[in-house]
């Protein structure tokens, strides 16, 4: 099924009845990823999942979105096919943009699975390179070598739009919109996540109001995926 929300057609699946559940995918994903999970809860609720602008069969962005452009354009899209007050379920990016929505939305509840938002200033060697390239005279086409090189898989395989979205997405402290969340919100985190690791999830714990962290031995940032009979009657009984 297709929205087209400003000018952008983003493709969505919805099945299912009873109150809504709302999944979010993470970075570089899309529907696909979510439906195991989705699949589960279909018999007592109704399922919606979109693919983010920029993934899957959702239209590619032609400028440099931050994470408060997807928040307007979930809030449009739930506003379009009259959803209020969902359950948001989100990995990853989905999840940083479950937060956003959260801060200034109804929403009944919240599931993130390996979303960080806390987001403090560090020094590492990459960020010290760029800098000093910034520095010198001509050495654009040096900084753009050294980001593709010494980024992220996530940042060498997207497309030159899609890598300034990472970084707005990235650098983006959501610290003070996950302290205005007031709707019970679960973190379901893998001690062995490397891209989120488990202390970026007990600092976010620590500024919701009504937070509560499960951690789930031995799985990775895809632990919802993983170990998903496990998280299935997780959710089974906080969605009750």
């Amino acid at each position: 099924m297709i929205k087209i929300i400003n000018n952008i057609k983003i493709n969505y699946q919805q099945f299912g009845k009873g109150k809504d559940l709302v999944f979010l995918h993470g970075w570089g994903q899309n529907i696909e990823m979510m439906l195991p999970l989705a699949l589960r809860f279909d018999k007592k609720f109704r399922i919606t999942i979109l693919d983010f602008p920029g993934f899957g069969k959702s239209d590619n962005l032609k400028e440099a979105y931050t994470i408060y452009d997807y928040r307007d354009i979930l809030e449009k899209f739930l506003q379009e096919l009259e959803i209020k007050n969902p359950t948001l379920i989100a990995h990853s990016f989905g999840g940083r943009v479950a937060i956003c929505y959260a801060a200034r939305n109804n929403v009944n509840k919240v599931v993130l699975f390996g979303s960080p938002c806390v987001r403090e200033e560090t020094k590492s060697a990459k960020t010290a390179l760029l800098k000093k390239l910034n520095k010198i005279p001509g050495m654009n086409k040096l900084k753009a070598y050294a980001k593709n090189h010494i980024g992220s898989d996530d940042y060498k395989n997207a497309s030159p739009i899609m890598k300034e979205v990472l970084v707005n997405v990235i650098n983006q402290d959501l610290s003070n919109e996950a302290t205005k969340i007031t709707a019970p919100t679960l973190l379901i985190w893998g001690t062995n996540d490397i891209q989120a690791p488990l202390e970026d999830a007990k600092k976010l714990e620590k500024i919701l109001s009504d937070g509560a962290l499960i951690e789930l031995e031995g799985y990775t940032h895809y632990a919802y995926l993983e170990a998903i009979d496990q998280v299935t009657n997780i959710l089974n009984n906080f969605l009750d």
